[in-house]
């Protein structure tokens, strides 16, 4: 259950969106900082050029920081789907972990539980397709991590929270309809191992080397049969 926050906080760190653009993403980080207090400190410092819609603590105390029709300054450099607009179009929830930094962990029941709630409620705003809730490290494979392995995406999924795919028959040595697929799910396959890897954490996260194997292979091509 989502807790109401004791002290309000906002953030100067957004802008208008562009004129036409639909909210059609859902971006999903960790803070990667030691506490909720230094990451609400930067999301909110003028000078840090950076914001989320929301933050959650690990307690599952919310705190709405922009406005959802404002574009937050979440996703840095990114893209999915062929397309580099990531902030225009998306929301972004940070939830309060250290990150693999300062002592990666997992995400407690109540942050879990607020962030389900929060999101579904997002999703009932919002034409986002289930296809595009996804995390930093899905739009950002070279430069991001979060919001990491233990993020519970199979949960979410099974609350309608975004996909979790069923395996489907590929060959794990047909390397380049691999890539195609991964491609046509959204991610960039300028660096192949890399979206392999963003993809693994994602979606099978007991095995992160970014190499394909059969198992990776047909949950590729069970998630691509999902988005198709």
């Amino acid at each position: 259950m989502i807790k109401a926050p004791s002290q309000s906080f906002t953030s100067p760190n957004f802008e208008p969106r562009p004129d036409g653009v639909a909210i059609d993403m859902l971006v999903v980080h960790y803070t990667g900082m030691r506490s909720a207090d230094e990451a609400l400190q930067r999301l909110c410092d003028p000078d840090a050029k950076v914001s989320a819609h929301y933050l959650i603590d690990e307690d599952g105390t919310l705190h709405h920081l922009v406005a959802e029709d404002q574009r937050a300054w979440h996703a840095g450099v990114a893209s999915w789907r062929g397309a580099a607009n990531i902030n225009d179009r998306s929301i972004g929830i940070e939830l309060v972990n250290p990150g693999h930094e300062f002592g990666y962990r997992p995400f407690p029941e109540p942050q879990l539980a607020a962030f389900e709630e929060l999101a579904a409620a997002i999703l009932a705003r919002h034409p986002i397709p289930a296809g595009n809730v996804v995390g930093h490290s899905d739009v950002a494979p070279t430069r991001k991590t979060d919001p990491g392995e233990f993020f519970d995406w199979r949960r979410m999924a099974t609350a309608g929270i975004g996909l979790w795919p069923q395996p489907a028959e590929h060959r794990e040595d047909d390397q380049s309809r691999l890539a195609d697929m991964l491609r046509d799910i959204g991610y960039d396959i300028e660096d192949f191992s890399a979206a392999v890897r963003a993809f693994q954490r994602h979606f099978r996260p007991e095995r992160m080397n970014g190499r394909i194997d059969p198992e990776t292979a047909r949950l590729v091509a069970g998630l691509r049969a999902m988005t198709a």
